[in-house]
């Protein structure tokens, strides 16, 4: 894994990819197929997919994180530089942007704001925050699990992420938005000029993921040098 300018070019591609599926696939969902059953199946298998192969994709490269959360999580247990992290997280807020201006491009602005995550009707932010916390444990859970230990099957690390992402989807989805990642709501945010609850999607991913981080390298016994005990 590299983290220099091809590993920017890299998370900035994948993150783009994500934003752009996700919050497309988000509008479809609900504007069109107004947030039933199938919509929220298309929604969660387009963000699963589009993750997984992603990081078949570019995970050579950067490790294929594209999400803030991710990053700060592996910085914080000292399995990403933390001098790398400023790069990569502003590579991820860039994809995210450029993502969502493809979105409004091809599509007008409806009802999801571009596939804006925000809370659903009667979920107030501090039940958002808690749901976007637990699922990005879950999903910084497996990424520690089967990507970073090296004791997992080799080459299902994609595999386990992808299907954490659309579980995730299924449960949250029509609650949250289901983001797990503040680059997902960070691009359509921006370009829909719609800032309610913007925190709760940047503190919930974030300690999420930190507290999975921590857990995940204590029972996985992670060193910092990648070696095992």
């Amino acid at each position: 894994m590299q983290t220099g300018p091809r590993a920017w070019i890299a998370e900035f591609i994948g993150t783009l990819s994500l934003i752009f599926i996700g919050s497309l696939s988000a509008a479809v969902a609900f504007e069109v197929l107004d947030g039933g059953a199938a919509g929220v199946v298309l929604a969660g298998l387009a963000h699963g997919l589009i993750v997984l192969a992603m990081i078949y994709a570019l995970g050579a490269i950067s490790g294929c994180h594209i999400n803030p959360a991710v990053t700060i999580a592996l910085a914080a247990i000292g399995k990403f530089p933390i001098r790398a992290t400023v790069w990569f997280i502003s590579a991820q807020l860039g994809g995210a942007v450029v993502g969502a201006l493809l979105h409004s491009w091809i599509r007008a602005k409806g009802a999801t704001q571009y596939g804006l995550p925000l809370p659903g009707n009667g979920v107030t932010e501090s039940q958002a925050l808690l749901l976007e916390a637990v699922l990005t444990f879950f999903l910084v859970t497996a990424v520690v699990g089967a990507a970073v230990s090296g004791k997992a099957s080799r080459g299902f690390h994609g595999l386990a992420i992808g299907l954490t992402i659309l579980a995730s989807w299924l449960v949250g989805g029509a609650l949250t938005g289901a983001a797990l990642n503040p680059a997902r709501s960070f691009g359509p945010m921006l370009v829909s000029l719609n800032f309610d609850s913007w925190w709760v999607y940047w503190v919930g991913p974030i300690a999420g993921g930190l507290v999975a981080a921590v857990i995940g390298s204590f029972i996985h016994n992670v060193r910092n040098d990648g070696d095992e005990a």
